[in-house]
C-alpha cells in the first residue's frame, strides 16, 4: 500500500466510525426536548442521564471498532486536525447565531435558522478538512443547511428546531458513516486472521 493510500485508510477510519456518533445526536436531541420541557421532569437530572448513558454506551461501541478492525493512534498532524475542527465548529454555531440572528445591534437579524445553518456548516467543513465529502455528507449537512437558510423563520426564536434536526442529523450521518466504514475495511471480524494464518 503506498504512504496516500494509508493515510486515507487512516482517516477512514478515524472519522467514520458512526456508530459513536449516535449517543452525541440522542444527547443533542433530549436537550432540545429539554428545553421544551418534553417530559415535564427536572431537564438536569434527565440531561445527566441520558449523558451519562450516552457516555457508557461509547465504550462497548469503542470495543466493537477496536476488536472487529484495530487500533489506530493519531498522529500529532491528525490531532492538530480534531483540534481546529472543535475550534471551527464552536466558532461556526456561535457565530452563525449571534451574526444571522440575535438581540445584537449589528446582528443581521435574518428569517433563518442560526443553529441549523451553523451546525450544517461546521459539519461539511468538518469533513472537508478530515475524511473528505462522501455523497451522505452533502445529502445530510447540505438538507439542513438548506433548511436553515429558507427564509422562513420568523416569530420566536427557532434555534432550538434547529438544534433537534442537528441531533437527527448527526444520528442519521453516524448510521451511514458506519455503512461506509464498514464498505471499506469490511464486515466486522473480516481484518481477524484467518486460521490457516495462525501459524505463520
Amino acid at each position: 500500500m503506498e504512504r496516500k493510500q494509508l493515510e486515507r485508510a487512516g482517516a477512514t477510519y478515524t472519522y467514520l466510525r458512526g456508530l459513536l456518533a449516535i449517543p452525541g445526536g440522542l444527547m443533542i436531541v433530549v436537550a432540545a426536548l429539554g428545553n421544551w420541557e418534553v417530559p415535564p421532569l427536572d431537564i438536569t437530572a434527565v440531561f445527566l442521564v441520558v449523558f451519562l448513558a450516552a457516555a457508557l454506551s461509547a465504550l462497548p461501541i469503542q470495543r466493537y471498532y477496536n476488536e472487529n478492525y484495530g487500533r489506530l493512534t493519531q498522529t500529532a498532524k491528525h490531532g492538530w486536525l480534531t483540534v481546529l475542527q472543535i475550534v471551527l465548529t464552536v466558532a461556526l454555531v456561535v457565530g452563525a447565531s449571534l451574526l444571522l440572528r440575535s438581540r445584537m445591534s449589528w446582528s443581521l437579524d435574518l428569517p433563518v435558522n442560526p443553529i441549523a445553518i451553523g451546525v450544517a456548516l461546521a459539519a461539511l467543513l468538518s469533513y472537508v478538512i478530515g475524511v473528505g465529502l462522501k455523497r451522505h455528507h452533502v445529502m445530510i449537512w447540505g438538507a439542513l443547511l438548506v433548511i436553515g437558510a429558507v427564509p422562513l423563520w420568523n416569530g420566536a426564536d427557532p434555534s432550538n428546531i434547529g438544534l433537534l434536526l442537528a441531533g437527527f442529523a448527526v444520528i442519521l450521518n453516524g448510521v451511514l458513516d458506519h455503512r461506509a466504514f464498514v464498505r471499506t475495511f469490511g464486515p466486522a471480524g473480516a481484518l481477524e486472521p484467518k486460521d490457516s494464518d495462525a501459524g505463520a
